[in-house]
């Protein structure tokens, strides 16, 4: 289980602090649930699912967990920039107490993000597609109750995007995945669930289509094209 308790957060900008991104946000999402969130632009996503995956913290509040949960997957700023793709890798299963599985997790690793020789040069190399493989496919090396990914769908060309999605599918038969995408159709295939996130509360629906019926019902238009 994983249960977000009156939770606010918001950023610093230069001129102090910015506007709440989420408000006194309550939500549990049950084990084994996979679940999509779902909302605008700016609606706080993202936000969520950093402090779900423990890469940023609440200004106010707590998320609290049982389960074992992934690093954002499509969220490169995990990684050590100055280090190459396999120094990140080596890292990972270091604090991870995976010392054993080093040389397995390589070899996943190097497959799966098909990043070739890149994998020898330092990560601030790496275009932000480059990223998302390499966290994708160090998420995928290790054994996690609840897998979280950032728009991971739309990375690489297609082929890579049904590798992708294909990995998703077997990640299911054993654990569950909480998903941001703007692409409803990976909503529909992957999540049971949706939480909708609207001024920066979260509304939790049972099915994952309702909640997309109530976001489109509440979106603005979209903008007509000058020709």
């Amino acid at each position: 289980m994983i249960a977000v308790e009156n939770v606010w957060k918001r950023y610093r900008t230069r001129h102090g602090p910015g506007n709440w991104v989420l408000r006194d946000l309550n939500v549990v999402i049950p084990d084994g649930v996979s679940v999509g969130l779902i909302g605008g632009n700016g609606a706080g996503k993202s936000t969520l699912l950093r402090l779900i995956g423990k890469v940023d913290q609440p200004t106010r509040g707590e998320v609290r967990s049982d389960s074992s949960i992934s690093w954002p997957m499509g969220f490169g700023k995990g990684l050590q920039g100055s280090l190459t793709g396999r120094q990140n890798a080596k890292f990972v299963a270091r604090i991870h107490g995976e010392d054993h599985r080093i040389a397995e997790i390589l070899d996943f690793v190097t497959d799966f993000s098909e990043l070739g020789a890149a994998l020898e040069e330092p990560v601030n190399t790496y275009s932000s597609g480059m990223k998302a493989r390499l966290q994708f496919g160090l998420s995928l090396a290790f054994s996690f109750d609840v897998y979280i990914s950032d728009e991971i769908t739309a990375v690489g060309d297609r082929r890579f995007r049904s590798k992708a999605q294909k990995a998703f599918a077997d990640l299911l038969e054993k654990s569950s995945l909480i998903m941001v995408s703007h692409g409803e159709k990976a909503l529909r295939d992957f999540c049971q669930a949706g939480i909708l996130l609207s001024g920066g509360q979260a509304h939790w629906f049972d099915d994952v289509g309702d909640a997309l019926k109530e976001y489109h019902k509440n979106a603005p238009p979209p903008k007509k094209r000058v020709a």
